[in-house]
């Protein structure tokens, strides 16, 4: 009756085990199976996690593209080109300009009033009757001359500089694109890195409870005098090598999320948890469409082809420079304090100059701006191939990516079914410690394999978009 008695006592327990390591086998395949990340949201509701807002993967780039500070330059950039744009507009309105000199002469200042300058009358005779010095000593004087100039056939040039700088604000924009699709794609590698971050705490997590187990069973076992002391041991050190693994991590994770809060420009200790990401999706690209998207969208592409017309509009400066400067003008002088001169000259007429010969500067001026011209366009090609390029590479490795998950996916299932079963007949005393250990450690590479490669592949992902000229 007492056999009887220990023999269902002793069931009793192994049943126990076997239901308690079946389920932590479970909870360890819960923890990293691909269904749990697309369809579970309460994985990102960890109790712990308290009253920490969510933020989700779109929340962050609107934050980093509102405060980040490469794109607050970059759009001063913008308003700077802007600037320059009004101050070249006003060169198409007359300008004023007021020039005095005032002093004291060093010399004095004579004019002789030759005789019978004024004439020669038969009553008088000539006036005046001798030649007659008018001298002004050395007393205060000064020179006032005011100018106002309205550009004529200058416009053609003024015109010409506008468009110019046109171009350069549109270059500016394409820059501040550029900056907001960097930062953009910078923000999903950073937050998939969190995602990545946080599913290797929990895999370390399921672990260590996995290793725990083993540990009480172990001790039990040691006591019962059917396992031996050094297999506690073995189990002890994996315990605090998982500890240690679990301190990496979660320092990994702290270091990840200091980053991410930095492209947003927020403080480095700003709380917040992440949104599961959504599983691998299905190919959604052509490679001929996604090229087409990239030589038309690419910020790089755009900017190149304004350079283009930026250099040819310095060509078109250069050559306008064979034109002569020809204005609408008004001249005002007055000089105080000189005897003899007229106190108001005032005078409006045309102002024309033209230097017809310059030994050859023009010629080679405008050479050097169809060299110029040339060099732009063969760097637009260039950039273009680089853009495919590029986009050819992306594609190919978002789809190796996307296979890369379903074979983890696979293995990682694979090996948990695998360290269920060796837990399920350590239980039982059918197994040895070993074999759990050795299916534990591959089953946790498997986990990590996981892990990685859908972290790859949204990056790839990322990559991709950012090579599209998205943001």
């Amino acid at each position: 009756m007492n056999l009887n008695r220990c023999i269902t006592r002793d069931r009793f327990r192994a049943l126990r085990r076997i239901a308690a390591l079946s389920c932590i086998a479970a909870l360890s395949a819960a923890c990293f199976g691909a269904k749990v990340f697309a369809e579970s949201p309460q994985v990102a509701a960890q109790p712990e996690a308290g009253d920490v807002p969510v933020l989700t993967l779109d929340r962050a780039v609107a934050i980093a593209l509102a405060n980040n500070r490469n794109v607050r330059n970059a759009a001063l950039n913008v308003d700077v080109s802007r600037q320059q744009l009004l101050v070249v507009k006003t060169k198409r309105l007359p300008s004023f300009s007021a020039y005095v000199f005032g002093g004291e002469t060093l010399t004095n200042i004579t004019y002789t009033v030759k005789e019978g300058q004024f004439g020669t009358y038969p009553a008088t005779g000539p006036i005046p009757a001798e030649n007659t010095p008018i001298s002004t000593p050395g007393t205060p004087t000064a020179f006032v001359i005011v100018q106002a100039t309205q550009p004529l056939l200058s416009l053609y040039k003024v015109n010409l500089n506008l468009h110019g700088q046109e171009l350069a604000i549109e270059q500016a924009e394409e820059q501040a694109r550029g900056a907001r699709q960097s930062i953009s794609a910078n923000v999903h590698q950073a937050y998939y890195g969190i995602v990545q971050a946080e599913q290797a705490v929990e895999a370390t997590k399921a672990s260590i409870n996995q290793y725990q187990e083993l540990d009480r069973i172990t001790k039990e076992y040691l006591a019962e005098k059917t396992a031996l002391k050094s297999d506690l041991l073995q189990v002890e050190a994996k315990l605090a090598q998982e500890n240690l693994t679990l301190m990496q991590a979660e320092d990994k994770l702290q270091s990840a999320e200091e980053t991410l809060n930095e492209l947003m420009a927020r403080d480095l200790d700003t709380p917040f948890r992440t949104e599961p990401v959504p599983a691998p999706s299905l190919e959604e690209e052509n490679l001929q469409a996604a090229q087409e998207q990239a030589l038309l969208n690419h910020p790089e592409v755009r900017e190149a082809g304004l350079t283009v017309k930026q250099a040819e509009i310095q060509r078109r400066l250069a050559k306008a420079q064979y034109l002569p400067d020809f204005n609408l003008a008004f001249h005002y002088v007055s000089p105080f304090g000189i005897y003899f001169l007229p106190s108001n000259i005032a005078a409006v007429g045309f102002d024309f100059k033209w230097d017809p010969f310059d030994w050859g500067g023009r010629s080679h001026t405008l050479q050097q701006k169809t060299i110029v011209v040339e060099q732009s366009r063969q760097q637009l090609d260039e950039v273009k191939a680089q853009v495919l390029l590029n986009v050819d590479n992306q594609f190919r490795s978002l789809r190796e990516a996307r296979a890369a998950v379903a074979v983890a996916q696979a293995n990682q299932q694979a090996a948990t079914e695998k360290l269920r079963e060796v837990t399920a007949q350590y239980g039982q005393k059918t197994a040895l410690l070993r074999d759990v250990l050795q299916e534990q450690a591959a089953s946790e590479t498997a986990n990590a394999q996981y892990v990685q490669a859908e972290a790859a592949f949204w990056t790839a992902k990322a990559n991709f978009e950012y090579a599209l000229g998205e943001e």
